[in-house]
Order: structure tokens, then C-alpha cells, then sequence
């Protein structure tokens, strides 16, 4: 099976254009309510051309991604998440996607062992209705750092954590999306980590993070303090475009093959220097819509591709 590489991003016909173009093969579709996938508001009539769209230009769905706190404080909050997800389950099958990306979420004012049986709880759950449907959870490795509090919001960011998650739901429906940038920054071996856990890697994330050693021997590892941090990280690190940063990828490509990876790698674009200044109804401060128009920036998605296409057999078209 030859890996594809592909991007996450909501779903437009310029899009497609644009990866057929640029020669991805692959693209995570993200599902949430404000997204062109979307269980609530999708027709099947839209939902047909979509499909048909893709198949057209020979892309490949690797996984729906729809990232909510299932473990949030609010009830309400959690309440609907949780509905939304069983819906999207639903979708995802009627769509043949084998592979739903989320985060685990956390209340953040109780420690990740507080954490654990609520997570068990929700997951289960979800596990068992997401095996009836045919389909595989893959969660995202990121912290969700907030930078005014440096709480966070998903726990699932560590090998230690990863292997009490698995202890508590062992279906071999709960998996990982893999994303070696956030283990950069976080001091976590990537490379080991993808030997260790290789089995339950079902989706895998390209994105890269620049550490900025300077800003990092002033601040300190939680980060600046005042002012404005614009992009994503806490000032001493920012996330690039594959190649621009500290990941090592011919390396973290060659683990994965090794461990017998048999999904698609795809750019979570969040490119803090290209396309992100780009984003001209972003202001400071304000909080950014669930897929903002950076992910969908062709500059730092054509530098990925450049970098990534080479390093996958059997990919390279342009």
C-alpha cells in the first residue's frame, strides 16, 4: 500500500483544484459545524458531489477531523459534543472514511489522573459505537496549550499518558493521529515514540515546529507572558511549514514505514510565517474560527509538499 500525501482542510472545489494540481493525494476533511462536512446540514445530494469530486481528481478521504473537549467543565458543552460525534460516526460510514480524527479534551482544572475516569467513560462509548460502524478514533496529540493560563485542554499529549489511556479502553478501535511537531517542542522523543505506539497510529499529521532559542533562554518554557503572540506556540516556538522547522523527516517517514504505517500523511497547514499574515480578518486576540483560511494558505502547503513528496516511495508526481 503506498502512502499518499494530502492536507487537512475544509472541503471547496478550489481546494480539490488545488491539490489535484500541486499532486497531493490524499486530504482529511475537517467536520465541524462550520465545515462543508457537516452531519447536521450535509445533503446526500452535496455529499455525492463531493464524493465525486474527489474521485474525479484521484484524492483519497483519509480521515474526517472534528476536535472538540468531550471532558470540558460545562455540561452543555460536553452534552453536545458527544452528539455531534456519534453523528459524525454515522457520517463517516455512509462516506466509507475509515478513520475519525478528534482530541480526548480535559477539564482543565482537574490533573490528568482526575481526568482518566471520565475518559474511560466517554471512550468506551465511543469505541464501541464507532466499531459497529466499521471505523477507527484517531487522537491527536496535541495539548491545547491556553497561553493566558497555560491550561490545558486535551491530555492526550504523551507516551505516559497514551499507555494508561489504552489500559483503561483497549479497542482496537482508539488509536493515534501522530504529529511529530508538538513532541518537538515538548521534549518527547517522535521517532521512539512512533516505534513504541506504531500498531495504533491511524492517522498521521506533517507539520513542523520552529524552536527559537533565543526568545526561549528569556521567556521560559510556559512562554511569553505579555503581550500579543501572534500564530500558534508561546513565542519561543512557532509551527512551520515540513522542512522549515526541528523535525527530522526522512527519519520520522522511515519509522513510520517501519512500524507498518498503512494510512496517509497529511500537512496540518499551520504555518506561522508564509500564510498566516495573510490572514487578514484575523485580529489579535480574537479567537479563530474552527478551520481558518491559513490551513488553506498555498504557500506553506506548496514548501510541504516540496519537501515531504520526495521522501514518500511512490508518490512523487511533480
Amino acid at each position: 500500500m503506498v502512502m499518499r500525501l494530502g492536507f487537512y482542510s475544509d472541503y471547496s472545489e478550489e481546494t480539490a483544484a488545488f491539490a489535484a494540481e500541486t499532486g497531493f493525494t490524499s486530504l482529511q476533511l475537517s467536520a465541524w459545524p462550520d465545515s462543508a462536512i457537516n452531519p447536521d446540514t450535509v445533503t446526500e445530494e452535496r455529499l455525492e458531489q463531493i464524493l465525486a469530486d474527489l474521485a474525479s481528481r484521484e484524492i483519497e478521504i483519509s480521515a474526517l477531523g472534528y476536535y472538540p473537549n468531550y471532558l470540558a467543565p460545562d455540561a452543555a458543552e460536553r452534552a453536545e459534543s458527544r452528539r455531534y460525534f456519534l453523528a459524525l460516526l454515522d457520517l463517516a460510514q455512509r462516506m466509507q472514511v475509515p478513520v475519525v480524527s478528534t482530541f480526548v479534551g480535559c477539564d482543565p482544572f482537574s490533573s490528568v489522573e482526575e481526568n482518566m475516569g471520565a475518559f474511560q467513560s466517554v471512550f468506551q462509548e465511543f469505541c464501541e459505537q464507532a466499531g459497529e460502524r466499521g471505523l477507527r478514533i484517531a487522537i491527536e496529540n496535541c495539548p491545547m496549550i491556553e497561553r493566558q493560563t497555560n491550561h490545558c485542554t486535551n491530555l492526550a499529549f504523551s507516551p505516559e499518558i497514551w499507555e494508561r489511556m489504552f489500559e483503561l479502553v483497549p479497542s482496537p478501535v482508539l488509536g493515534l493521529e501522530m504529529d511529530p511537531s508538538h513532541m518537538v517542542w515538548l521534549g518527547i522523543d517522535y521517532i521512539q515514540a512512533v516505534r513504541d505506539f506504531g500498531e495504533r497510529i491511524y492517522h498521521a499529521h506533517a507539520k513542523d515546529t520552529e524552536v527559537r532559542r533565543d526568545v526561549l533562554a528569556r521567556v521560559g518554557i510556559y512562554g511569553q507572558s505579555f503581550g500579543e503572540v501572534t500564530g500558534f506556540g508561546l513565542g519561543w516556538w512557532r509551527g512551520r511549514a515540513p522542512g522549515w522547522g526541528e523535525v527530522d523527516w526522512p527519519a520520522y517517514i522511515s519509522a513510520l514505514i517501519e512500524v507498518g504505517y498503512e494510512g496517509n500523511l497529511d500537512i496540518e497547514h499551520e504555518e506561522d510565517l508564509f500564510d498566516f499574515s495573510e490572514l487578514v480578518d484575523f485580529t489579535p486576540g480574537e479567537a479563530l474560527p474552527d478551520v481558518p483560511a491559513f490551513k488553506r494558505g498555498h504557500k506553506g502547503l506548496l514548501l510541504g509538499y516540496r519537501t515531504l513528496a520526495p521522501l514518500i516511495p511512490g508518490h512523487l508526481r511533480k
